[in-house]
């Protein structure tokens, strides 16, 4: 039984957005940030529509191993790295390459016994001051690591830029001249530049490029969709009309009787909620497409449905399809009527959703809930 609320996950907007990254980088090699499920759209699922980057990353060793399991070939880095000698082993065994970032993961590297190889790359904290080692330190912490048979030579440099999404703010030119400075003296391969990196920062475009939420065709900058920038919304999140109803003026309708009727009202109730992953604080009057044509959210996001004005859908019956972003609605433009970003809307989408993929290159049968 196919339950209301699904997901449409379109391989083929995906291949489309990888293929806008290499038109923006040609001379770089890409690796595909599919940390976090693929930003909540399936791991193995766009590592596979992926496959045609040069290599993965994502935020933990885990991640790193479901997909070496799944016969995932292309090389991986772990962006968190390692904390402790279990997770160093399975880096090892299944030839992930770490983020050393830390004097804990450099002492635990110098007394590892074994015969094994490790690539890593060595982080500099430009000022994002999250992750990394700073500046002054870097010098020293490279000499450590070129002293340890484990790690494989030349070791690769990396850094994470903090306001990229920010095109004026010249703190990000502060990062990458840094970064540049520090990394001169050193050989291996250089990676700065997310999604936003790529697109507005032509200096932070090295060796490696890390796309990210662009890859799933959402915009890095919160001033500009998806569409302007040329790329095409991976997930489509739906649902479907369950009820309609008329409300009369003065009712109020939803929890808390926030939303009061000033005048008689057809009202619809769809299947979906902050249970599914719909926004809990999504604001009166979010869009929702109805049939492909607007309608205003009334009434608070429950768990399970919301609520909406049908005054300009007379003809709306049960069964309709809904769009709550994806087709025809930018997943920006509800972040925003959220209060939120677009990233915790994708990643955060329940597991009682169902998802289907679609692709020109599936058959019809294929086509189908997974």
């Amino acid at each position: 039984m196919r339950p209301a609320a699904y997901a449409e996950i379109n391989l083929d907007a995906a291949r489309h957005n990888l293929l806008k990254v290499r038109s923006c980088v040609p001379q770089a090699k890409v690796m595909a940030v599919i940390k976090a499920n693929a930003y909540g759209h399936g791991l193995l699922r766009m590592a596979e529509a992926f496959d045609g980057a040069d290599a993965f990353a994502v935020a933990r060793v885990d991640e790193g191993v479901r997909l070496r399991k799944a016969g995932i070939t292309n090389r991986i880095a772990v962006l968190q790295g390692f904390t402790h000698a279990e997770e160093l082993q399975c880096l090892i065994d299944y030839q992930l390459e770490a983020i050393a970032h830390s004097y804990p993961q450099l002492e635990l590297i110098e007394s590892w016994q074994g015969q094994e190889s490790l690539a890593i790359w060595l982080k500099i904290d430009t000022g994002m001051n999250r992750l990394g080692f700073k500046t002054k330190d870097v010098s020293l912490v490279h000499q450590r690591l070129k002293q340890c048979e484990i790690i494989k030579k030349p070791i690769n440099l990396i850094t994470h830029l903090a306001s990229a999404d920010d095109k004026t703010n010249a703190f990000t030119t502060q990062q990458i001249k840094l970064f540049n400075d520090v990394a001169a003296v050193f050989e291996g391969e250089r990676s700065i530049a997310n999604s936003a990196g790529i697109l507005a920062w032509q200096d932070a475009i090295s060796d490696w490029v890390r796309p990210g939420i662009m890859l799933y065709g959402i915009s890095p900058f919160p001033d500009s969709t998806a569409s302007k920038l040329g790329l095409e919304p991976v997930m489509s999140l739906h649902s479907k009309l369950i009820a309609v109803k008329p409300v009369e003026k003065g009712e109020s309708v939803g929890y808390g009787n926030s939303w009061v009727c000033d005048k008689t009202t057809t009202l619809g109730v769809v299947a979906i909620g902050y249970g599914d992953g719909y926004p809990r604080h999504a604001k009166q009057g979010t869009p929702v497409l109805l049939n492909g044509q607007r309608v205003p959210l009334i009434g608070r996001v429950s768990m399970d449905m919301i609520t909406v004005d049908l005054t300009t859908q007379p003809d709306a019956k049960p069964g309709d399809k809904v769009t709550l972003w994806g087709d025809g609605l930018a997943v920006e433009e509800i972040a925003e009527c959220a209060d939120t970003i677009p990233y915790t809307l994708v990643c955060g989408v329940t597991q009682r959703v169902w998802f289907v993929e679609t692709s020109a290159l599936l058959t019809q049968e294929e086509n189908t809930y997974k």
